[in-house]
């Protein structure tokens, strides 16, 4: 599968609106400036796949790309911005609740990690609701090459220690960067392997 070919399909402000994707979905989710539309672009080899911006809270729609009729990203809206509207946010969670517990495709929701800073409560929090709802999660560290390699993998070491104490097992991890493409690969083999394609 050649991530390169991924393409636009189209923008969903409403679970209710997706009714023309029947391919395995591989969605992404964060806090808001957690790199999650440049990692889109890392894996799908193009700078402007996913709109990348500096002002946090800047995905507010459900955006779907396809890759050769075989899968699906699925870019989601950040969530814990609180520079956005009370009325605005709640749309934001209430799109990503809808879509994560009604979706039909969903096969895995890879939850952005910024590895550059200490384990974020509203991140362990998102994993525990998942958690709850059953819902199938991956871990995906960002920034990897931002700090000392030694604080990294401290702040690494940190968020999974603290996520044991919820999770019976560690979900499946990786280590990335948008920036070097450290990990981009594996990552994209770890998807493809899944739907067994080559």
């Amino acid at each position: 599968m050649n991530f390169g070919r991924a393409k636009f399909l189209r923008s969903y402000g409403a679970v209710q609106q997706i009714t023309d994707s029947s391919t395995p979905e591989f969605a992404f989710i964060g806090r808001s400036n957690v790199g999650k539309s440049s990692l889109i672009n890392a894996l799908t080899m193009k700078k402007d796949m996913a709109k990348t911006s500096g002002k946090p809270g800047k995905t507010q729609l459900i955006n779907f790309f396809n890759i050769e009729n075989l899968i699906s990203l699925v870019d989601l809206p950040g969530y814990g911005y609180a520079k956005v509207s009370k009325k605005l946010r709640e749309e934001f969670e209430g799109l990503i609740t809808d879509y994560l517990l009604r979706s039909q495709n969903l096969f895995i929701v890879f939850v952005l990690i910024d590895a550059a800073i200490p384990p974020q409560r509203i991140d362990m929090e998102f994993m525990e609701w998942c958690g709850v709802h059953r819902v199938p999660v991956g871990i995906v560290f960002t920034k990897t090459d931002k700090k000392k390699q030694k604080q990294t993998e401290a702040n690494m070491k940190a968020f999974e220690e603290e996520l044991v104490k919820h999770f019976a097992e560690l979900p499946v991890t990786f280590e990335t960067s948008a920036s070097t493409k450290h990990g981009i690969e594996t990552l994209g083999h770890w998807i493809t392997e899944q739907i067994g394609a080559e």
